[in-house]
């Protein structure tokens, strides 16, 4: 971790956490999500269901870190950044555009 100066000021560079944020989808919250439909017999959800589920795994991750970090003062930024970051990839899933969770999503359904 590094710290960077801007206007005079610490910022602390989460570049790990933001590596994290971009695999997310990818490797927790997309498996999460399938595995939940399997578990529920849901074998064909809508690709609206799908990308929420996947969301609301993303969303745990999110609450687990604010969760294990709320003891520390310091922790202020890492989970504004960490809100900030499960906040854009959620929009990206919802819009469609990550095709990591598109193509889970198609194989599902068409494998289940």
């Amino acid at each position: 971790m590094v710290d960077l100066q801007r206007h005079g000021e610490n910022v602390v560079d989460f570049f790990e956490m933001d590596r994290v944020l971009d695999e997310l989808a990818r490797t927790f919250a997309a498996p999460s999500a399938t595995t939940w439909f399997k578990v529920t017999g849901n074998k064909s959800p809508t690709r609206d269901e799908y990308r929420l589920k996947v969301i609301e795994f993303m969303n745990l991750f999110e609450n687990a870190l604010s969760t294990g970090y709320q003891d520390y003062p310091n922790s202020d930024d890492l989970l504004d950044h960490v809100k900030r970051g499960v906040k854009d990839k959620a929009n990206e899933i919802l819009s469609g555009k990550n095709k990591e969770v598109e193509k889970r999503f198609k194989y599902y359904v068409d494998h289940s």
